[in-house]
């Protein structure tokens, strides 16, 4: 892949869980030493449905997990989304260029107007969130974004709003941006019916105690038929198997387990033996890194001031642009 701009981030509603490392903290790992990465915490897009309280206070877990895993100050910048005006107001013009009737068609919002039960009682905040991506997208010039599939629709609507910008000011001020979509499906939770959640309850958080990865093992699904040692076992749709495919680097070791298993004398709390193994050397030295940091809580801070400083003047410098091309900048 190409040198790319990249813009990702997190909504600040909570810490970090297995599900964003698998989902896109690894892949931000790998990606900081190819890329330019703007990394932001988005307290003001949670704030759509989560009480501010719960936002503010989660702004420093995100960056703690952050730093923890190994993203690095100096190689990415990692901002806070409401220190950023100039998000606000390229938001408020975008606005202009898309239809309440095309929000609402957006395949993202509309499940997550379902999830959330909403129905008509949806605050404004949240449907029109696609623009404020757009503008979080766009004032950085991202030429690509870390999504799910299930987010890809996004990633078009920014699109849509970029072609009829530039239509509009008849001339390219603004870049059209793609979809980085993981390999690695989404990670279920230890229930094995969804994915893994902070909302769902069925999460394992970066900085969970040793106890605490134990007891998310054993209480993990894995084949509701499989009784006996000796029944044969299904692999497929097994929580504890999908987790080993994710942290087990030995994949002839993995497929020697399943083929036993499938063949049946293979207990469960053998493979979760395993998988309590991968996880805790996984966790263990976040949690230490977590714990060493959360001891300065205001070097982190600055940490965020300053990233948070260079994304508003690269952010100035394209809203710049923008009211310029709207004939906006009377006083220049």
């Amino acid at each position: 892949m190409t040198s790319h701009i990249i813009l990702t981030g997190d909504r600040t509603t909570g810490p970090l869980h297995l599900g964003h490392f698998v989902g896109s903290l690894q892949n931000r790992l790998a990606f900081q030493d190819k890329h330019t990465q703007f990394l932001m915490l988005a307290d003001a897009q949670a704030l759509t449905d989560t009480d501010h309280d719960v936002v503010h206070r989660n702004v420093l877990e995100v960056a703690l997990d952050y730093l923890a895993v190994g993203l690095d100050p100096a190689k990415n910048t990692i901002f806070i989304q409401s220190q950023v005006p100039e998000l606000s107001e390229l938001t408020y013009y975008f606005m202009n260029l898309v239809t309440v009737a095309r929000l609402e068609r957006n395949p993202t919002v509309k499940e997550e107007i379902r999830q959330k039960n909403f129905q008509r009682d949806i605050p404004a905040g949240f449907l029109t969130y696609p623009v404020s991506q757009a503008a979080d997208i766009t004032a950085f010039k991202a030429t690509a974004v870390p999504v799910g599939a299930d987010q890809a629709p996004m990633i078009e609507q920014t699109n849509e709003i970029v072609r009829r910008f530039n239509t509009l000011v008849g001339k390219d001020i603004l870049l059209e941006t793609r979809a980085i979509i993981p390999q690695t499906g989404r990670l279920p939770g230890a229930d094995g019916q969804s994915k893994m959640s902070k909302s769902q309850g069925n999460a394992l958080h970066l900085s969970a105690s040793p106890d605490e990865i134990s007891q998310y093992v054993k209480s993990m699904y894995t084949d509701a038929k499989h009784l006996r040692i000796n029944d044969p076992g299904q692999v497929e749709g097994n929580a504890v198997f999908t987790f080993l495919d994710a942290f087990e680097p030995d994949i002839s070791f993995i497929d020697d387990l399943k083929a036993k298993y499938r063949k049946g004398g293979l207990a469960d709390s053998v493979i979760k033996q395993h998988l309590e193994v991968r996880l805790q050397e996984l966790i263990a030295p976040i949690r230490a890194r977590r714990i060493e940091l959360a001891k300065d809580p205001a070097h982190v801070m600055q940490i965020l001031k300053a990233g948070t400083a260079h994304a508003r003047t690269i952010a100035a410098a394209t809203l710049g642009e923008v009211k310029s091309a709207l004939e906006l900048d009377y006083f220049n």
